[in-house]
């Protein structure tokens, strides 16, 4: 059985889906200041690299085959 993420604070999903209308790849952290990359551009790499990246896009039994320990909930 999956484990879950967390939910991805406000700022940093308004961050997210403002980097996704702009057509960038991914955008600053709004508290870490960290490079976090778009679900959009997560996609375009072709398949889930099991890093537990905060916007995965693929499905959970994906992520679970390339061995992230927990998985993002799809929206």
């Amino acid at each position: 059985m999956a484990r879950y993420d967390p939910p991805i604070d406000a700022a940093a999903q308004r961050a997210h889906d403002l980097a996704e209308q702009q057509g960038l790849r991914g955008y600053l952290d709004p508290h870490s200041g960290l490079f976090v990359m778009t679900a959009r551009a997560l996609l375009e790499r072709g398949s889930c690299c099991g890093s537990g990246c905060r916007h995965c896009p693929y499905p959970a039994d994906v992520q679970e085959a390339s061995g992230r320990p927990r998985v993002r909930r799809p929206s």
